[in-house]
């Protein structure tokens, strides 16, 4: 049964009903009670999309990611779901699957009003942000984290790559390294940039010279990933010690040293940006830079809603939130 039908049994107007289904004061209680006990009667039950839609509110938030069966993206969705079901509101989770053209589709679905805000981590490809400023253009409230772009202005909340990135080839050279590679996943992100310079900056304040062929950038196939890796370890100046900037080209080195017969710690040591829970696991157990990736989801969470519930004259900052990753050796870089 819709609105329009209990009103009509009720003999009562469509407006009268609704008010009294929302407990309005301008509704006596005795017609209040005649019309919950009817709606009771006929299970009828109020279409809050639909109330929602005449107020221009969705109550629902889009996330959109390169991938959920990424660990860092599973568990940021995780702290953003944790912030946004107590304020009411929905999770609407898009994937882009690292494809820039998709992310273009996306954005252009998201600006016909279907959410109430969007949080965003771009795919490795992005370069051009039209489609983002048309979302802004459209006072949609959107906030980027992780995967940010620095040349649009809206809110960002990332962690500490550049010093997590030193912090990280220091612990390797410590341990003995001296010819460290780096597997990047893209020129275009910033935060491969800025892994890549604390990356640099580790290896001039201890005096090793930065070789270009220990610097990686992949792409999206797993098995070109693979094939450039093995060429980098079957190479006669093969690096000791091996730094992945994602955990998947640390997993594809794994297999590359056991296919090429390489013992790690002992051949090669390999640390990885990752928020794998099995890390621990791992034969040997991988040595991590961890993302607070929870926190970071919670946190972008929590900032869109200052922009969804800020007044006309509020000037919410689009200022870059900056949280801390943490290393946690493991035996993958012993010494």
């Amino acid at each position: 049964m819709n609105l329009k039908q209990l009103a009509q049994e009720l003999n009562l107007s469509i407006s009268s009903v609704s008010r009294a289904l929302r407990d309005s004061k301008e509704i006596s209680e005795k017609t209040k009670k005649l019309v919950l006990a009817k709606a009771k009667e006929h299970n009828y039950h109020a279409n809050h999309f639909a109330s929602n839609l005449r107020k221009q509110k969705s109550k629902t938030i889009a996330v959109v990611i390169p991938e959920i069966a990424n660990n860092f993206f599973s568990s940021a969705i995780n702290g953003a779901e944790s912030f946004i079901q107590k304020k009411g509101f929905h999770v609407l989770i898009y994937q882009t699957h690292d494809d820039v053209q998709q992310e273009v589709a996306i954005a252009k679905h998201l600006q016909n009003g279907r959410v109430d805000g969007i949080m965003m981590s771009l795919t490795s490809h992005t370069s051009s942000i039209h489609h983002l400023k048309e979302i802004q253009h459209k006072n949609i409230p959107l906030v980027f984290f992780d995967r940010v772009p620095h040349n649009i202005e809206a809110p960002k909340i990332t962690t500490n790559d550049y010093e997590s990135a030193l912090k990280a080839t220091e612990h390797l050279i410590k341990n003995g390294a001296t010819k460290i590679a780096i597997l990047c996943i893209s020129n275009i992100l910033s935060i491969t940039n800025n892994r890549k310079e604390g990356y640099e900056a580790a290896l001039k304040n201890h005096q090793l010279k930065i070789n270009k062929n220990y610097i990686l950038t992949c792409d999206d196939s797993r098995e070109a990933n693979k094939q450039q890796i093995r060429k980098l370890l079957s190479s006669a100046n093969r690096p000791n010690a091996i730094f992945a900037c994602v955990e998947e080209l640390a997993i594809c080195s794994f297999e590359i040293c056991q296919e090429l017969g390489l013992k790690i710690p002992q051949d090669i040591k390999i640390i990885s940006y990752s928020n794998l829970q099995t890390a621990d696991i791992l034969n040997p157990s991988l040595t991590t830079v961890t993302q607070p990736a929870y926190e970071i989801g919670k946190e972008a969470a929590a900032v869109l809603f200052k922009l969804i519930e800020a007044t006309a004259n509020e000037k919410i900052p689009n200022k870059e939130i900056v949280l801390k990753s943490q290393l946690f050796v493991r035996n993958s870089t012993k010494k």
